[in-house]
């Protein structure tokens, strides 16, 4: 593990003993490896029991793990001096009601060595950036959740950390309030900073990952860009031809397309699975050989959502 990488993880284990006396093992985590560099927004999938929380608790310091390396900015992830420059966002954080926005950053802010006075001269900044100017005089009875989120995002950011955790940063909150978070996270990034999100709204990832890993029972399924893993986990195809529309129905039927259209200009769209380069060759040679012109094809990119579902069935089915 490199020290320039803002977090690396190499072949790391957890196992939790459970059961009367302690005799029934789980594994958490199964020999996970990964690195996140500076400036990346970096995504974290996988099901519920899938090693998610286990592998960020042990990031943070929370949860010892069994075996394998675990690193933030460079120091192991027990190390006190790591932890001062990251921030974090638990999921499902608790500030206490009687706070306002400005005290509640006081106090945390206090918790990251910050003094008051430092405080206040960025809390107005911080709130703004979150969508929350002028609420920092408002009680936190009066906030909803997704404010809530958004000044928890606001106390992990107060003392310009250079790793920021997020733990499900959009939960509860409303398009605008997750417009608002985007916009911050993408700040964050120009500015340099790494940040490493947990979240069950894929569509998010989707919108602000450079990279994701996958979870599944402890496991890392995937690794990499967003666009390599929509675009590899894709075996469909969009076809559009021009022909007799009832000759096109014949000739691709045994293909069993999943929608057939008809255009305004006389084309016909057609989408077909085709399992490999020879499936592929082979709905070519039969367009052609049945007098049919092929315009495009194009390979259908899945959402985040569906090449995560695809991919996770698969590793079900294999396990």
């Amino acid at each position: 593990m490199q020290d320039s990488h803002m977090i690396a993880v190499a072949n790391l284990r957890k196992t939790y003993s459970s059961g009367l006396f302690r005799r029934q093992r789980v594994e958490a985590l199964r020999g996970v490896s990964f690195e996140v560099g500076r400036g990346e927004i970096f995504g974290l999938l996988g099901p519920n029991g899938a090693g998610k929380t286990t592998l960020i608790k042990i990031l943070l310091g929370i949860v010892r793990r069994t075996g394998g390396g675990a690193n933030i900015l460079g120091r192991s992830t027990g190390d006190r001096r790591g932890r001062r420059q990251v921030g974090y966002l638990p999921e499902n954080h608790r500030i206490p009601r009687h706070l306002t926005g400005y005290s509640a950053l006081e106090y945390y802010g206090q918790l990251s060595y910050m003094s008051i006075g430092e405080v206040r001269a960025k809390r107005d900044s911080m709130l703004e950036m979150v969508g929350l100017a002028n609420w920092g005089k408002t009680a936190i009875k009066k906030y909803s959740k997704g404010m809530l989120q958004r000044l928890g995002l606001a106390q992990a950011m107060l003392h310009d950390p250079d790793l920021l955790i997020l733990d499900e940063p959009t939960d509860g909150v409303d398009p605008i309030g997750r417009a608002d978070i985007r916009n911050a996270l993408f700040q964050l990034r120009d500015q340099g900073k790494t940040v490493f999100l947990n979240s069950h709204l894929l569509q998010e990832l989707e919108l602000v990952c450079n990279r994701v890993a996958i979870l599944n029972k402890g496991q890392l399924k995937h690794v990499g860009p967003v666009d390599r893993l929509t675009e590899a986990s894709s075996n469909d195809f969009e076809f559009e031809l021009r022909g007799s529309e009832d000759l096109v129905k014949d000739v691709v039927a045994e293909f069993q397309p999943s929608s057939f259209e008809s255009t305004s200009d006389g084309a016909i769209t057609v989408q077909l699975k085709l399992d490999g380069q020879d499936r592929i060759d082979k709905a070519v040679d039969v367009i052609r050989f049945a007098g049919i012109s092929i315009q495009s094809i194009v390979k259908t990119k899945l959402t985040l959502e569906q090449a995560f579902l695809r991919l996770v069935e698969k590793s079900d089915e294999e396990s």
